[in-house]
């Protein structure tokens, strides 16, 4: 697939970028050799091949999930900038 520079011009136009002669004939070229080597890699036989999560064989370390602090809604609401027992009240931001 290669790229033309009316291509380019149009690209540019959808995307509202301003490009002039001497950019897109640079971004032609980028494009082309970008889409050939991904031409390149459609050619490659990846049927067997198993998907990499990453590429340093690892395990992450698991921890058990423990709750360090009970029940500490009454000093929570306490920083209410209004008293109020149920609930945060803050000031309204929307009319």
């Amino acid at each position: 697939m290669m790229i033309d520079l009316k291509t380019i011009k149009h690209i540019s136009k959808l995307s509202r970028i301003s490009v002039d002669e001497k950019k897109a004939q640079k971004l032609r070229v980028d494009l082309n050799s970008i889409f050939e080597f991904i031409e390149k890699l459609n050619e490659l036989k990846t049927d067997n091949v198993q998907p990499l999560t990453s590429v340093a064989e690892t395990t992450l370390k698991l921890r058990p999930d423990e709750v360090h602090s009970h029940n500490l809604r009454d000093e929570i609401i306490r920083n209410s900038p209004e008293d109020n027992k149920d609930f945060f009240v803050v000031p309204k931001v929307v009319e």
